[in-house]
Formats: C-alpha cells, structure tokens, sequence
C-alpha cells in the first residue's frame, strides 16, 4: 500500500514554466491521495512548486536536503518535517527509505544519478516499489531512446522495459500507483554472466 511517494526534480530556477507547473500539479494529485510527498527538502524551482502544490491541497509534506543547501538559504522551513543530512549521500538513502513509491520528473545530473540509483535497485530486486518517470514536455524522450539503444546493443537487457513506468501526464501516474502490482522478476537475470565473474 502506498502511504508516500518521493519525487525527484530540480531546484533551479531557471527552467521553462511547463516544468515547475506539472511539479505543482503531481504535488497536488500526490496530496489528493493522501499521500505523503518525500521529495529534496528545497524551497526553490520544481522543489519548491512541488512542496507548494502539495501544501496547497492540504497535503503532508517530508523535506530531506543536506545542510549544505539549508547553509545556501534554500531548505524548505514549511515542511512538516524536514531532516537534514550531513551530505548527499545520507540524504538519498532517506530519500529511498521514507518512499513507498517512487516518480521522477525533469531534472539535471543530480535527477538522473538519483532516478538510476532506484531503478538499479528494482533491477537487483533491492527493492519492489513502483518506479515512474514522468515525461513532461517529451523531456525524458531522448532518456527512453538512449536505454533502448544500450538494449539494441546488449548492454541493458530487455526485461529492463518492465521495471519502470513512463508517464506522459499526472493522471497516469496516480493511475499506475493505483493498479500497480509488482512484475515478476526473473531468478536468470545474470544467467549470461560466466561462471566465476561478476
């Protein structure tokens, strides 16, 4: 059952408008639920829009950012609770640890080495939780062909495709959650790794 949701994204400010408005959306659609949003704990960008959309519709909002971004100004003080890490490191793991599910929006590097961690861990079976890129504006288009070229080249398996949802809209996303059931995941994923390798 989800009971939170964590969400990754940007806080720059310097983004086109479309993003940091589906971020105030899935903060709304995420409160609407009765969720808990969990997201990086910054009061500014998508993070801010996101924190504000949740709050607006009467959600609980979870902040988790390290004290290098609370000593920049930018921490979240609005949060209901907001928890601050020693460094990026510690702030992820909560990150994956307070989620029961998981969405990604548009975002830059940090975004991407955050969305992979978790969907790494789906495909090590670390974890069994819902993991959702939400696809604004085609944002994450080049994202999808990328993974399936490493797939035309045999550096990403196939089975890859089944361990992650592309959301074209907030309502596909609260739509998968809803009927979300863990795929089965094959025992063989290594099974072409030779004997006495990793």
């Amino acid at each position: 059952m989800i009971r939170s949701v964590t969400v990754y994204c940007s806080s720059s400010n310097h983004v086109p408008d479309v993003y940091p408005r589906a971020a105030a959306e899935l903060g709304r659609a995420i409160a609407r639920q009765n969720w808990t949003l969990v997201y990086g704990g910054n009061c500014v960008g998508c993070m801010g829009a996101l924190a504000n959309g949740a709050r607006e519709a009467g959600g609980k909002v979870l902040g988790i950012t390290p004290q290098v971004m609370v000593d920049e100004g930018i921490g979240d003080d609005k949060c209901d609770e907001l928890i601050v890490t020693p460094d990026m490191r510690a702030r992820k793991a909560l990150l994956e640890q307070r989620g029961d599910a998981f969405i990604t929006l548009p975002g830059g590097i940090g975004t991407f080495e955050e969305y992979f961690e978790i969907l790494v861990g789906r495909v090590l079976k670390f974890h069994q939780k819902p993991v959702v890129l939400l696809n604004v504006a085609g944002y994450y288009d080049p994202l999808e062909a990328m993974i399936e070229h490493g797939i035309e080249h045999r550096f990403i398996k196939p089975k890859v495709r089944d361990l992650y949802f592309v959301a074209e809209t907030v309502a596909d996303v609260v739509g998968h959650f809803k009927s979300y059931l863990p795929p089965p995941m094959a025992d063989k994923w290594f099974s072409d790794v030779p004997s006495g390798t990793e």
